[in-house]
């Protein structure tokens, strides 16, 4: 079982739509995955289709009582060996809740530990934020991905990311690694975007994927229809993209 987090403190640069497209591909490849969404927004769990308002349980209350992370996970209707924890605006609470607790940066450590192997691929979805939440993400996990949309203030959030990951990887989980950087919202035409593509290359060097990921229509619409792009239209540039992203992450893997 792998524990990946998906984070980047800038919001807006295709976190959900990274977690739920690879998540879904891979999942259609055959592999065990979980996607954990732990950001407020909830913006996973109602992508794939999930109604925020009729959830009777969420990441709220495994991480601020004792439910056991199994008994919120969802399976996904639409693509098969896909599941999800979803998430709820009652998540903002648990940023205050969580205050006080003890061990704290912990607990979601540990009830991940309750599903043994039951997952080949946990993602985790986090808010594009450093508060409790994301630190207990990057407490659990094995590695973080990284996406980064190919625009000019992209390149400024980049050191104070690494500084991040790295302050976490002192204190909390010596074993946290960069798994990729994914480049999102890339425009060929635009001489923008292959600059920040470079600088990016050059920070990161071979931990940037080789696929990135157009800004496409169909790409943005596909959540609004609770659907993955494959589902909502596969023969799509973003739907291409992210299946080109699931062989090179898999490759990456030894998987394939």
């Amino acid at each position: 079982m792998k524990v990946i987090c998906v984070f980047n403190q800038k919001g807006g640069v295709g976190k959900t739509t990274t977690n739920i497209n690879l998540c879904s591909y891979l999942a259609m490849n055959g592999y065990r995955v979980l996607a954990i969404d732990i950001d407020p927004q909830g913006n996973t769990t109602s992508g794939l289709g999930f109604d925020k308002r009729e959830l009777e349980f969420s990441m709220y209350d495994v991480l601020t009582s004792d439910k056991p992370l199994k008994e919120v996970i969802k399976k996904c209707e639409v693509v098969e060996n896909f599941h999800i924890a979803p998430s709820t605006m009652q998540l903002a609470a648990a940023e205050v809740e969580l205050i006080n607790a003890p061990h704290r940066e912990t607990i979601f450590k540990r009830k991940l530990q309750e599903l043994g192997d039951e997952y080949d691929y946990i993602f985790i979805d986090c808010p594009p934020s450093l508060g409790i939440l994301t630190i207990n993400a990057l407490t659990a996990a094995h590695s973080v991905l990284i996406p980064i949309q190919c625009e000019f203030y992209a390149l400024e959030g980049v050191s104070q990311l690494v500084n991040t990951i790295q302050l976490i990887k002192k204190s909390l989980n010596k074993t946290l690694e960069i798994e990729g950087v994914v480049m999102s919202m890339y425009d060929a035409r635009t001489k923008l975007s292959n600059e920040v593509v470079s600088e990016v290359k050059k920070y990161f060097k071979e931990k940037v994927y080789n696929t990135t990921i157009p800004r496409n229509i169909r790409l943005a619409e596909s959540p609004s229809f609770g659907l993955p792009i494959m589902l909502y239209d596969d023969k799509c540039k973003g739907a291409e993209a992210f299946e080109d992203l699931a062989n090179e992450f898999l490759k990456r893997q030894g998987g394939k």
